[in-house]
C-alpha cells in the first residue's frame, strides 16, 4: 500500500498559490466547460480572500450544479445498524474507551422495524452505517442489506442501499457488492497523517494506509460507485479540500472514475468529547470550500449532512450540493423511537437538522429544488464510468429532472401532509413547462398520471 497524498507538494501548491487572483475567472470557465481542476488551480481559489473573487466562485458553483444536474437535490436517510467498535476516534461518542455510550446492535427484527418506519415516511434511498468490530464482517453486512430490501410496508420500499462501513479486503467487498448495494463510502477524516495518527491512537483505523487505500480495494472488487469525505475541523480546512480532490485525481486516473460522492462533514459536539481544535471551520470557510470543491470536481455528487443547521444548509446547498439527509436519526432503533429528543449516550454526534422529511421537503419546494428519490442511475447500470460517460458533459440532467418529478409525485400521493402536497404539485408544474422536448413532456406527464391513478417505480 502506497500514499497518493503528496503533503509536501499540497502544502508547497498553497503557499505558491497566493497573489493569482487573476487567473481565477479563467479557472471556473475551466471547471463550467466539465472539466476538472488540477490541484494547482484548487490551491488558487483556496487562497482567494477579496469578496468580490468570493462571490464569483460562489455564482460559478450555483452554475455548475444546475447545468450538470438541475435543479434536483437527492433524499436520503442514514441507518444505524450497530455501534461497538474497537477504534478509539477521539472525536467520536462511539470510540471504544467512551464507558457510557450505550452499545447496540440491531436484531433482523429490530432492523425490519426500522426499515419499515423510514418507509412509512417515504424514504426510498438509505446509507446503513457501521461501527468497525470483528461482527460487523462483509457477510455481516451483506445480510443486513438484503434484508433492507426485502423489507416493505404498503407502498413502500427501499429501492438503493448504500454502506458507510470500514474498509475491507477485495474479497469481503466482492461479497457486499453481490448484496446489491450502491455506493461504498470510506471517509479519511484527515489527509494529514500526523493528524490522523493524532485522532486515531487505537484500532485498526490507526492505520492510516489501510484506510487510504480502501476504495481502491473497492474498485479492484468490482464496486464502481465509492464516496470519499474528509471531517473538518481537525486539521486545515484548505489541506484537506486538497486531500479530497487529490483522492478525487487517483481514482479517476487509475480506475477511469472519480467518487461517485463527495462529502464534507464538519465536527460537531459529541459524548465525552472536548474540542478545543484550532482548526474548526468557520461557517464562511465552510460555504467557500463547499462551492470549490463544487467547481473542483464537476462531475461528482455532493453530501451536506444534518450535521448543520437548517439556516447553513438553506444556504450551502445553494452552492452545488445534490444529495443531502432528512428526517435523520442516528441513534440505534432510533426511527422506532422518534418520539425521543436526541441522547447523547445513544448517538455517535450531535445532529443539527432534526426536522421531518416532510419539513425539509417543503422547505426545498418552497426554494425552488425538485427533492427527488430517484434511483434509476443505479438500477439501470449507469453507474462508475458509465455514469461518468453522462455526468461529466451535463447528459446527466437529461434524466435528474424527470425521475425527480416521478419520485415527487410517489411521495406526494403517498406520504406527504397536505400543505407539501400543495406546493410540490406547484413545483411539479412548474418544472414541465421548462421541458422544451415535446416527446419527452409527454412521456412525463402521461407517467405522472399514471402514479396519480395507483401504479408506482416508473424512471427513465
Amino acid at each position: 500500500m502506497k500514499s497518493f497524498i503528496d503533503e509536501k507538494k499540497i502544502q508547497e501548491l498553497l503557499n505558491s498559490a497566493k497573489g493569482q487572483e487573476a487567473r481565477v475567472k479563467k479557472i471556473i470557465e475551466k471547471s463550467l466547460s466539465k472539466k476538472r481542476l488540477e490541484l494547482s488551480e484548487v490551491a488558487t481559489l483556496l487562497n482567494i480572500e477579496d469578496p468580490d473573487l468570493i462571490q464569483e466562485i460562489f455564482n460559478g458553483a450555483k452554475k455548475l450544479k444546475e447545468m450538470v444536474y438541475g435543479k434536483r437535490i437527492v433524499l436520503f436517510a442514514p441507518l444505524y445498524i450497530g455501534n461497538d467498535c474497537t477504534n478509539d476516534c477521539q472525536y467520536c461518542a462511539f470510540r471504544a474507551s467512551n464507558k457510557e455510550a450505550r452499545r447496540r446492535t440491531l436484531s433482523d427484527p429490530e432492523l425490519k422495524k426500522e426499515v419499515e418506519t423510514l418507509e412509512s415516511k417515504g424514504h426510498k434511498r438509505l446509507i446503513l452505517v457501521y461501527g468497525e468490530d470483528p461482527k460487523y464482517d462483509a457477510n455481516f453486512i451483506a445480510k443486513t442489506v438484503k434484508l433492507t430490501y426485502a423489507t416493505k410496508k404498503d407502498r413502500g420500499e427501499i429501492r438503493r442501499v448504500n454502506i458507510n462501513a470500514p474498509p475491507l479486503e477485495v474479497e469481503g467487498f466482492k461479497k457486499v457488492k453481490e448484496s446489491g448495494i450502491g455506493t461504498y463510502q470510506i471517509f479519511q477524516e484527515t489527509y494529514h497523517q500526523e493528524t490522523y495518527k493524532k485522532y486515531h491512537p487505537r484500532g485498526k483505523k490507526s492505520d492510516y494506509l489501510w484506510r487510504l487505500n480502501g476504495l481502491d480495494r473497492a474498485q479492484e472488487a468490482g464496486i464502481d460507485d465509492v464516496g470519499i469525505g474528509a471531517l473538518f475541523g481537525l486539521y486545515d480546512w484548505k489541506f484537506e479540500v486538497m486531500g479530497l480532490v487529490a483522492h478525487a485525481i487517483h481514482l479517476e486516473k487509475k480506475y477511469n472514475v472519480g467518487p461517485h460522492t463527495i462529502s464534507f462533514p464538519r465536527l460537531q459536539p459529541a459524548q465525552g468529547i472536548k474540542i478545543d481544535s484550532k482548526y474548526l471551520v468557520s461557517d464562511d470557510d465552510f460555504k467557500k470550500l463547499v462551492a470549490i470543491l463544487r467547481l473542483a470536481v464537476p462531475y461528482t455528487g455532493m453530501i451536506l449532512t444534518a450535521r448543520e443547521n437548517p439556516k447553513i444548509r438553506k444556504e450551502v446547498i445553494d452552492l452545488g450540493c445534490s444529495q443531502i439527509d432528512a428526517g435523520s436519526r442516528i441513534e440505534l432503533g432510533g426511527y422506532t423511537d422518534s418520539g425521543v429528543d436526541q441522547e447523547a449516550d445513544r448517538q455517535q454526534f450531535k445532529l443539527g437538522d432534526t426536522r421531518s422529511l416532510d419539513e425539509v421537503m417543503r422547505g426545498l419546494l418552497e426554494d425552488g429544488y425538485i427533492p427527488s428519490f430517484c434511483t434509476s442511475c443505479y438500477r439501470l447500470g449507469r453507474t462508475g464510468e458509465h455514469f461518468m460517460e453522462f455526468a461529466i458533459p451535463g447528459f446527466i440532467h437529461q434524466y435528474c429532472t424527470p425521475n425527480a418529478l416521478l419520485t415527487l409525485k410517489e411521495y406526494l400521493e403517498d406520504y406527504s401532509s397536505p400543505k407539501t402536497r400543495e406546493v410540490g404539485e406547484r413545483a411539479i408544474q412548474k418544472a414541465l413547462t421548462k421541458i422544451n422536448n415535446g416527446k419527452a413532456k409527454k412521456v412525463i406527464i402521461d407517467r405522472l398520471c399514471r402514479i396519480e391513478k395507483g401504479e408506482r417505480d416508473h424512471y427513465i
